[in-house]
Parts: C-alpha cells; structure tokens; sequence
C-alpha cells in the first residue's frame, strides 16, 4: 500500500464522493492508503501543499488558476474533476411565490456566503447575466457564517440567504425552502484534485490511482439512493442528523453536481473563469492546459 496524505479545506456534504471513495474501499482497491486532514481553510490547504506538507488536496480549481493568473510559474495544477455544478442554494423561510425568478431579487435583503468567494463570484455573474449590477442594485449582506444566516432567515432579518447543505435543510426544517439552485447555472468547476508540479511528476503513479478510485466512486453515486450515500459518508459527519444528510444526497443527485467522470471538461473552467473576471477577482484566463494536468486522467483511464 503506499499511503497518500490529501487535504480537505473543509469539511462538506457536497465533497461526498471523496468521503465515500474512503468509505468504501475505492481508495484501497487502487493499493492506497488515503490520510485525510482538514486544513481548516482552501488557503491554508494549498499553503500546506506548496510547503510540501501533503502529496495533493482538493479545492477549487480557481485556486490553481488564479494564481497562475497572478504568477505564470505558479506549479499548482488541478486534476480530476469531482464537482462541476455549483452546490450553492438561496433560502427564504416561506415557499417562493408563484413566477419567482433570480431576477426579482432586487427587492430582497440577501446574506452572501463569507466563508468562500466562489459562489459569490458566480452568483454576481448570473445577475449581471440577467442586466443586474449586484453592487448597486441588490441589498447584499456578506456573511457572518452560513449557520448564522440559516438563523437569520428564519428570524426574519434576511429574505434570502446563500449556502450549501446541511444549512439549507437547517431552512426547511423551520418552515422555509429553497427558492434557487446555483447549479442551475449549469456547468462550472467547482472541486478538484490539485497538486504540484513536483507532486505530479514524482508521484503520479498513486496519483493515477487517485484518478481511477475517483472514477470509480462518481460511476458508483448515480446508482445509489441517497440513503445509500448517506450511510456511507455517516462516519465523516457525526453531528449532521441523518435525515439531513439523506435530504442533501438526494438534491445533489438530483441536481448533478457530480460529474459522470473525472476527465476535466474545459468548459467548466471556462465558466467558472467567465465568473471570476466578470466579478473583478482575475483580469485574464490562463490557458487551460496551464490549469489542468488531462494527460493523468488520460494515463489513469485510458485514451
């Protein structure tokens, strides 16, 4: 077995499949034993990552990308594509009235995720999208933290608010809904491996097999039921009520967050770049190739 030291940013229901490659054996059956640790945040994941403290993490491929934007000779590279709908959702605490659209937001107090920029960039884009300028034509209110915002909603202090699951059930469990899944947006690449240069070249052989045990697990999560999921990632999530994680499952599923296959599509990254440069955070793209290491994926699984 060789072992293999992966860092989480965090911990989330939407990072399912990484859990349930654990859970389940996927990991193992490519001859790796997978260490997690939660670095606490994507910053200090890919700061432990550069210090050579773990062989690769996962995050968002904007990372990766916006700092080769900012340096060319940045050697971060993202692989394997793990989640490519945004999960975010848009909570109110009363069922959306009929005709409600994204558009009509304009007229409500919204709390925005502080925890992560992402979803912020990309929800600001589907408004300028739509003609609307999110800095002056919206009541936005960023943060404090997604819980607090829950709260907020149902106290009525916030007609919606931005965030991923278990917070949305937290909202339905008080009588309110979502009104919105960010995921509409259609693809957009949100969770990825990412390594170094160095990693990539000097570990690519268990790095193959991360690819592969990836593979694996996203054929295996459109065939299960959502409890079935629920039941495998229960050990990563001892405080989260198991209806809600069956709950979460099921509108992540349905959703599409995840991706048939872990080949990286380009045009996830695309939008997602689309949304970055639109919300001020990168002038320019880099080019994917620079981005996105697809000849593992492709000596991983063939072609």
């Amino acid at each position: 077995m060789q072992t293999v030291t992966l860092l989480e940013p965090f911990r989330a229901l939407f990072y399912a499949p990484f859990y349930a490659a654990q859970a389940t054996g996927a990991f193992a059956r490519q001859g790796l034993e997978v260490r997690f640790e939660t670095a606490g945040t994507p910053d200090l994941a890919a700061s432990r990552l550069l210090a050579g403290e773990a062989d690769l993490a996962w995050s968002g491929p904007m990372r990766p990308m916006l700092m080769r934007s900012q340096d060319p000779s940045c050697p971060l590279r993202s692989f394997c594509a793990v989640v490519m709908k945004d999960p975010f959702l848009l909570t109110a605490a009363a069922p959306p009235p009929a005709g409600w659209d994204l558009a009509q937001v304009r007229s409500k107090r919204l709390g925005l995720v502080s925890e992560v920029p992402t979803p912020v960039w990309c929800l600001d884009d589907d408004f300028r999208r739509l003609g609307i300028d999110p800095e002056t034509e919206i009541d936005r209110h960023r943060g404090p933290t997604m819980a607090e915002n829950a709260e907020a909603v149902l106290a009525g202090d916030l007609d919606l608010a931005q965030m991923f699951e278990p917070f949305a059930c937290r909202v339905e469990d008080g009588g309110g809904s979502v009104w919105h899944a960010q995921a509409s947006r259609g693809l957009t690449a949100y969770t990825a491996f990412y390594s170094t240069e160095a990693n990539l070249a000097s570990k690519r052989d268990a790095l193959r097999g991360m690819v592969r045990a990836m593979a694996e697990i996203l054929d295996w999560l459109p065939r299960q039921t959502p409890g079935a999921i629920a039941a495998a990632i229960a050990g990563h999530f001892p405080d989260v009520p198991s209806s809600h994680r069956v709950r979460a499952m099921d509108r992540y599923q349905k959703l599409g967050i995840w991706p048939a296959t872990p080949r990286f599509p380009r045009e996830a990254l695309e939008r997602l770049a689309q949304a970055m440069i639109s919300s001020g955070a990168m002038t320019h793209m880099p080019p994917f190739e620079a981005c996105v290491d697809t000849a593992i994926e492709d000596e991983a699984l063939g072609g």
